[in-house]
């Protein structure tokens, strides 16, 4: 098999025009691939951003002896939906936008140039996931296309899979496992072959652990496999070890070697259960994660294999042994950093927020499933597949549950191996049948942000434990919005400051290391990301729950608080350091760091020494001089070596505003509803079956005017928001009541079904 990169020569246009399936673009951009065309607009937050049909062209040349092979177009991913011409024909396309798919060539290919358009469309399909959510729908072309170049039997490259391989593994005992290899094997010929498959594993040192070799007929195509017992085999031990095998299969016709692959394995047994929780090769791990989005600042979704290593580099730095990779299927040289580093994944599917009302059968959600768990299959980092993620904002129902029962089924039949998972949204109650689905729950907890205090996190994990005592829980997101140029001495919810998304977390860390019945918890996010819809906290365009800025170049101090808690590399961080300007004579002096011995100079004077396991370590009412206070801090381990840093304060005068956030009112979501409308002595209303009420969905409002005109009478403010545009075909005045951001008092409730329970509906005759 030979592999040629096209990354190069690419022309592109915003101009959809269907002649640009077999015309060459008039009026263009050279492009170099991998390429997003919402890199700026779509991190900016100004005036939305581009959705709509793309055209990408480039031309090959394919000689005389190349023609003689199959040849396969492979595109990374295409977001979100894509069509392949090749020389004017329909060749194929995907509505999996986050997932690699192949094209077979030769039906359209010719000897010398063939011109290729691929059309690509990230305006809203009603039929396609993701339909809503808080990250930008980045367009383009952002991953890898390439030319495969194969003999006529070679292993199925069009069965959705990556390698055409699977690779099975079943832990017998500590170190010995049955591997099980399985694929097809597709011949292109007219006549029957027989073909062997030469199988050889080999460990990190290049020693061959199994040598085996079978023999096949293939006609057309024939599925083969080999199941074998290995022992003294070293595991694959996570972050502490993350040991990788190498397995060699080659495909043999006629004394020759037609095809290879080239598969690393991990060889592990993981086990999740409410007692103990994950168990990875019989040790209990508690899972210290993080989320990651796969964009980057003034990149969009366009990353490099530079910008992956970047961001597992802080990843590992902070000391994480677990990696949410959301809300879709990322990049598969990621995946392969995971396996290499040792990292524990839960790997996941953009069936989130809302539903499609198009389609019953739910056919890309299971489609995106099957392929992500196609191509994703043989990497021992993924201990599971996530079915869904806060499907139930908008609506919860039986319906909601049938399909995530359906998904989770596919996920078990694909691969009986993992465990399944799904991410609820805070308001899904205790009992919810959705709670029973998957092996895994998670719930997303924004305690201290959204709603409530942040203590009531471990008050809502123990209610739930009591309630569901066999139910395996965890954290799946919590996280605050910061902005490192926010600041105060007075951190509160809503400030955006540093200092409060250290409070925030502190208490999170303790909270779910206390608990342990809690498997663990994943931190949203780990970096900032492009959110066009957003205007908050001082930045437009951005989430900025992240530990490290968008554009990776600001470790916020959160970042180096779980870094103490989570690495074994001494450190010594001076929290503050963009907390220049302090207006106040003393101050406390924070460092963060996994050392017990702390001393504090400032300007050079030594003024108190801390000795405390805690990460967080302060020094209070420090008094500063008047003008520039150089702080040091020095920590020391035990063979006494030196650790420090180092930061600036100035005392000032006066308060320096620039570290205040002032708030900017979302006039498309917020009222104030006690002002506006009588809730004083509201009582409940015994609805009459067959009239209107705020358990009808808006889409079902705005079928009757009388309807529609009472739902615009108390939302006017938000009818014509992004959200509720995306929200109306399945949500209801109810339902919106529960979503926190919202703002909706239980007494309106009442006031409105009032007025809605008098309008029958059009089935309904009145006498």
């Amino acid at each position: 098999m030979k592999i040629i990169d096209l990354n190069e020569k690419w022309k592109f246009t915003k101009i959809n025009d269907v002649k640009n399936s077999n015309e060459e673009i008039a009026e263009f951009d050279d492009i170099i691939l991998p390429h997003c065309w919402n890199a700026e607009d779509g991190q900016s937050g100004e005036g939305g951003f581009y959705r709509g049909q793309c055209w990408y062209q480039r031309k090959i040349n394919i000689s005389e002896d190349e023609i003689k092979k199959n040849l396969f177009l492979e595109i990374g991913a295409a977001g979100n939906v894509s069509e392949v011409y090749i020389n004017g024909q329909l060749a194929g396309g995907s509505k999996c936008g986050f997932s690699m798919y192949r094209v077979a060539l030769n039906s359209f290919i010719k000897c010398g140039d063939n011109l290729i358009a691929i059309m690509v469309d990230n305006s809203r399909h009603e039929d396609v996931y993701p339909l809503m959510a808080d990250f930008t729908f980045y367009g383009g072309l952002y991953r890898d296309v390439k030319l495969i170049i194969t003999e006529a039997v070679h292993f199925d490259l069009l069965d959705g899979s990556r390698d055409g391989i699977y690779l099975t593994q079943n832990s017998i005992n500590e170190n010995t496992f049955e591997f099980k290899v399985s694929g097809r094997v597709v011949n292109e010929l007219a006549k029957l072959e027989n073909v062997q498959i030469k199988f050889n594993l080999c460990d990190k040192e290049q020693k061959i652990v199994l040598n085996k070799t079978i023999d096949i007929e293939v006609e057309k195509d024939s599925d083969f496999e080999l199941s074998e017992q290995i022992s003294d085999i070293i595991c694959w031990q996570g972050v502490e070890n993350p040991y990788l095998y190498t397995l060699k299969a080659e495909l043999i016709c006629d004394k020759e070697v037609y095809d290879v692959r080239d598969i690393e394995i991990g060889f592990r047994k993981i086990e999740v259960t409410p007692d103990k929780g994950v168990v990875l090769n019989g040790k209990p791990v508690k899972l210290n994660g993080v989320s990651r989005h796969q964009d980057f600042g003034g990149v969009g979704n366009a990353i490099t294999k530079e910008h992956m290593d970047l961001d597992m580099s802080l990843i590992k730095e902070i000391g994480a042994n677990s990696i949410r990779l959301s809300h879709y299927q990322h990049d598969d040289y990621f995946y392969t950093l995971c396996d290499r580093e040792g990292m524990l994944v839960w790997a996941e599917i953009p069936f989130i927020s809302v539903p499609t009302t198009t389609d019953e059968e739910n056919k890309n959600a299971k489609e995106q499933l099957d392929k992500l768990i196609k191509q994703a299959y043989n990497h021992s980092s993924i201990y599971c597949w996530g079915v869904q993620n806060e499907i139930t904002i908008a609506v919860e129902n039986e319906k909601i549950y049938e399909k995530v029962r359906e998904l989770e089924a596919i996920a078990k039949e694909l691969d009986s191996s993992r465990v399944t998972a799904s991410a609820n949204i805070y308001s899904v109650e205790d009992e919810s049948p959705l709670n029973e689905i998957t092996d895994v729950l998670g719930y997303n907890l924004y305690y201290g942000w959204y709603y409530g205090k942040m203590e009531d996190l471990g008050e809502r994990l123990e209610k739930f434990h009591e309630a569901r005592p066999n139910i395996p829980v965890l954290v799946s997101e919590y996280g605050v919005d910061t902005n490192p140029k926010f600041h105060s001495y007075n951190p509160t919810v809503k400030d955006y400051t540093e200092e409060y998304q250290m409070l925030f977390h502190d208490n999170a860390l303790k909270t779910i290391n206390e608990k342990p019945f809690v498997l663990g918890g994943y931190v949203w996010n780990m970096f900032d990301f492009g959110s066009s819809n957003r205007n908050e906290g001082g930045e437009k365009g951005k989430n900025q729950k992240g530990f490290v800025t968008i554009d990776r170049k600001i470790k916020k101090d959160a970042f180096y608080l779980y870094k103490a808690n989570w690495s074994n590399v001494p450190f010594v961080h001076l929290a503050g350091k963009r907390f220049v300007n302090r207006h106040e004579a003393l101050n406390d002096i924070t460092v963060i760091s996994n050392l017990d011995t702390i001393k504090l100079f400032v300007n050079e004077e030594f003024i108190g020494e801390i000795n405390s396991n805690e990460a967080i370590k302060t020094l209070k009412d420090v008094k500063l001089a008047l003008g520039e206070n150089i702080i040091r801090a020095e920590g020391y381990d035990k063979a006494e070596i030196i650790y420090e840093d180092h930061m600036i304060i100035n005392h000032v005068s006066e308060v320096d505003k620039s570290y205040v956030y002032v708030k900017v009112e979302d006039k498309g979501l917020v009222t104030n509803w006690f002002e506006k409308f009588d809730l004083t002595n509201v009582q409940e209303v015994n609805l009459k079956e067959g009239y209107y009420s705020t358990f009808d969905t808006i889409k079902e409002l705005y079928e009757n005017e009388a309807a529609k005109a009472i739902f615009l009478k108390y939302f006017s403010h938000m009818a014509d928001s992004p959200r509720m545009q995306e929200m109306m075909g399945v949500t209801s005045i109810d339902r919106m009541s529960k979503i926190s951001q919202l703002n909706i008092p239980k007494e309106i409730l009442p006031v409105i079904n009032r007025e809605l329970n008098e309008i029958p509906k059009n089935n309904i005759t009145i006498n």
